[in-house]
């Protein structure tokens, strides 16, 4: 399996940039042709993804993943932390998750909160904004999932600030980091999230570098950002608009970001996560190419595969 070696970030992709959104849909590429296709791109490293996307057999996925020298840097979910009446059902699927994520290895679990508009639809399925009590359970529970999945799995909680999310603008991510437990805790940085919803990556860096528990390296076109806003647009359709770009076209520069990395006392996962939900098969592994080389020419994944 691939070792860390002695770099402090580590690069990798992910299924998402693949046009991977769901455990199944006829749009997305079979998951054997996306690991065949990250080996050939040239990362080392991959997340999971969404569960039952990939084998949830974890020998079954162990020897997909050695036989084409990859290894796993997290597991991915999705779950609605301030309903009181879904934190059971949420608890159950991170334990599942968390399962599969420690037998192949990893330690890193990406928290997506649950999106106020469909993906798909683009309707409205929950409120736009919390109130203080939905804040309080949403933090309660953070704390509580992110002590069971470090103590029964040693798996740290890496919440991803996501669109059409409660935790979504710069006063919004700084308002949970600064009310859960670090110990307990961490921030997953999307850059292209953060962009997306009026914030600036480097400077959450800055303010939380013990907090930086795992990054998702993308950019985003501004001006189709504006024109998102000004139509309001769902996440699913601005995706759809190409809202999401190939670096380095977009926003946040990355040289910038990846050097403010460099800052952080730990080491890191930096994982592409280009939005591409849904393309045609053979638009992703160019893109995840030219991406890769893109951003070793930043100094990011020198010690990895490279060519």
């Amino acid at each position: 399996m691939t070792t860390w070696g002695s770099e402090k970030l580590q690069l990798g992709s992910a299924p998402d940039s693949w046009g991977v959104w769901f455990p199944d849909d006829e749009r997305q590429v079979p998951w054997h042709r996306f690991l065949d296709e990250v080996a050939e791109a040239g990362y080392d490293w991959l997340e999971l993804g969404p569960y039952g996307y990939l084998p949830t057999n974890h020998a079954l996925l162990s020897h997909e993943l050695s036989k084409r020298g990859l290894a796993v840097s997290g597991g991915t979910m999705a779950g609605a932390l301030h309903r009181s009446d879904e934190l059971e059902q949420t608890m159950s699927t991170a334990r599942k998750v968390a399962e599969l994520t420690a037998a192949v290895g990893a330690h890193n679990l990406v928290f997506l909160p649950k999106m106020f508009r469909d993906e798909k639809t683009g309707e409205y399925c929950d409120v736009l904004t919390l109130d203080d009590s939905e804040w309080a359970t949403l933090f309660r529970a953070a704390n509580e999932l992110g002590k069971i999945l470090l103590n029964d799995y040693d798996i740290r909680l890496c919440l991803h600030s996501h669109a059409d999310s409660h935790i979504q603008t710069q006063p919004e991510i700084e308002r949970f980091l600064d009310s859960t437990d670090p110990n307990y805790v961490w921030l997953c940085l999307d850059t292209g999230h953060v962009v997306y919803g009026g914030g600036d990556p480097i400077a959450l860096i800055r303010r939380f570098p013990h907090r930086i528990g795992y990054v998702h390296i993308k950019q985003i076109d501004r001006e189709k950002l504006k024109a998102v806003r000004e139509e309001n647009f769902s996440f699913g359709e601005a995706v759809r608009r190409g809202v999401c770009v190939e670096p380095p076209a977009g926003d946040p520069d990355l040289a910038s970001v990846i050097a403010s990395l460099q800052g952080v006392d730990a080491r890191v996962f930096v994982i592409v996560e280009q939005d591409l939900y849904p393309c045609e098969p053979d638009v992703p592994l160019p893109i995840a190419i030219r991406t890769r080389k893109y951003l070793n020419s930043c100094g990011l994944g020198l010690g990895q595969k490279l060519g």
